[in-house]
């Protein structure tokens, strides 16, 4: 009597190539979708010859950004943030609602205003009148530095 001679032995080990598929299909969406993600609020900064305003740790800074359709959004924080979003506001009626307790609380408050270059200089003019009436004293326009 002869052994039968097995044709496949079994095989233990984890066929992994579907998994390799999946992750490079994975990383190619990846890689495809994020340019697309927008940071921040676009802003088209006028370019200046300037210095650099130093704020201190300790104090609260409020960067508002002012885009050329009239929309207000502000960042509350330690330093001027352009990428954050704490708030936004369509007129300038609304953002002085929604501003006015935090600079009554904070008087020290230190504000940088980033408007873009093809903005209504009347807006700018507004909304640094509008913080001068509530009480700020430390005010500052943020811009690119410029090429040489």
């Amino acid at each position: 009597m002869q052994k039968r001679q097995k044709k496949h032995a079994l095989n233990a080990e984890m066929n992994v190539v579907p998994y390799i598929d999946v992750m490079l299909v994975l990383l190619v969406i990846f890689m495809v979708t994020a340019p697309m993600i927008t940071q921040g609020i676009k802003v088209n900064l006028p370019n200046l010859e300037a210095e650099t305003l130093v704020t201190p740790k300790e104090q609260k800074v409020i960067t508002i950004s002012i885009q050329e359709d009239g929309r207000y959004y502000w960042n509350v924080g330690e330093s001027v943030d352009t990428a954050q979003v704490t708030d936004r506001a369509t007129s300038l009626t609304e953002m002085k609602e929604k501003l006015s307790p935090l600079l009554q609380i904070h008087q020290d408050i230190q504000v940088f205003i980033r408007a873009d270059r093809s903005a209504n200089y009347e807006l700018v003019a507004q909304t640094i009148g509008l913080l001068q009436q509530s009480g700020v004293e430390q005010l500052g326009l943020v811009t690119e530095e410029q090429d040489q």
